[in-house]
């Protein structure tokens, strides 16, 4: 009888729902062949929650998820919101998501496929296999912010006038759970692990390294460094394939691994996973947008959705073989010629593909 897994699926906005059907055939193409069966149940969050509610995550859909094995996510947002009051953006929805469900780690492998160098900014690029290991619920973006007037003046006489801000707070808990992760990760890989900061500015960066060195002196087997977050920057692009796994605070995290995305050729091939305590239901989502301005026209790029998927069957269930089936064929996929529009150099061994195209090809390549 096959193993049931109870899968929470959040649409989204704008190109959410046709990579989310696309990524659903994977699932149950995998179940299929490796003996699972996933009951699904759609949920409504961002922007098609404002819509239909009012707010961007309901409690009921919360719950939903906090009592599913694991979450999928299409994306959120778009400008139809963008007038939409702060507190109720689309956008709120992932950080409501997070905090709810006690997602702490997100790691964001940035993998190039070598047929898609050519699509890369850097010349040359080659063996790019970056880890990235983001703090999730901490920093600056869940610290206290406010906004004031001030009649208070600048030392040239220019009025303060409105003032606003944003306190970045981290604890030692926090910081050892996810460079644990990190360390973790790092010596089931190439051993290599980067601590990226601001410690010659921060104090959270202070002990982050702190913490990070005190650490790394009981892992003696791995190869440790800590750069600044603006050398990290330019290192990424000076020598990406250095690197192994970077660990850092929330919004280093969501800038570097960002950058790190584009140098690989289109972040419409990176997925992510976000990680809570275990035995908890994860979240497993693309990088990359809503992308609206193409939504509903077949050009949208399904592989980080379905690549997705197989973070969620390894991460979530430990189906290491299905996870790993899927991979490889997205690469077999990729290396047949088969392309999106965002991967499409009009090289004579490349097709042009529609994303339903392409998902049935890595359908078959599932075998």
């Amino acid at each position: 009888m096959a193993d049931r897994i109870k899968i929470a699926v959040i649409p989204g906005d704008g190109i959410g729902p046709e990579i989310m059907e696309q990524a659903l055939l994977v699932l149950n193409a995998a179940g299929e062949k490796f003996g699972f069966k996933a009951d699904i149940r759609v949920l409504l969050a961002g922007g098609a929650s404002i819509d239909e509610y009012g707010i961007p995550l309901t409690g009921e859909t919360l719950d939903a998820c906090r009592s599913s094995d694991a979450v999928l996510l299409g994306a959120v947002g778009g400008p139809k919101w963008d007038n939409v009051d702060p507190g109720i953006r689309p956008e709120k929805a992932l950080l409501g998501l997070r905090s709810g469900l006690g997602l702490y780690a997100n790691l964001r492998p940035a993998k190039l496929f070598g047929e898609l160098s050519h699509a890369s900014p850097i010349k040359g690029i080659k063996d790019t296999d970056i880890l990235f290991v983001r703090e999730l619920t901490g920093g600056i973006y869940f610290g206290k912010s406010g906004e004031y007037t001030s009649e208070d003046l600048l030392p040239d006489g220019t009025p303060y006038g409105n003032v606003a801000f944003d306190t970045e707070t981290y604890s030692e808990g926090e910081i050892r759970r996810i460079l644990k992760i990190a360390f973790d990760a790092a010596g089931g890989r190439r051993r290599k692990l980067s601590l990226v900061d601001k410690a010659n500015v921060l104090t959270t960066s202070r002990l982050w390294r702190k913490i990070f060195n005190e650490m790394a002196a009981e892992h003696p087997s791995i190869e440790t460094e800590c750069l600044y977050v603006d050398n990290c920057s330019m290192q990424l692009i000076s020598r990406p394939s250095d690197f192994d796994v970077i660990v850092t605070s929330n919004m280093f995290g969501d800038i570097l691994s960002d950058e790190a995305g584009m140098i690989t050729g289109s972040v419409g091939m990176l997925p992510s996973a976000s990680l809570g305590a275990p035995g908890k239901p994860g979240l497993f989502e693309p990088i990359h947008g809503s992308a609206p301005d193409i939504a509903g026209t077949g050009k949208a790029n399904p592989c980080a959705a379905i690549l997705s998927v197989a973070m969620m069957l390894r991460y979530a269930f430990n189906y290491n073989d299905a996870a790993h089936a899927i991979e490889r064929a997205v690469s077999k996929t990729i290396s047949d010629g088969y392309r999106t529009a965002d991967i499409y150099s009009g090289r004579p061994e490349e097709k042009i593909s529609d994303l339903c195209e392409i998902t049935l090809a890595i359908i078959k390549n599932i075998g």
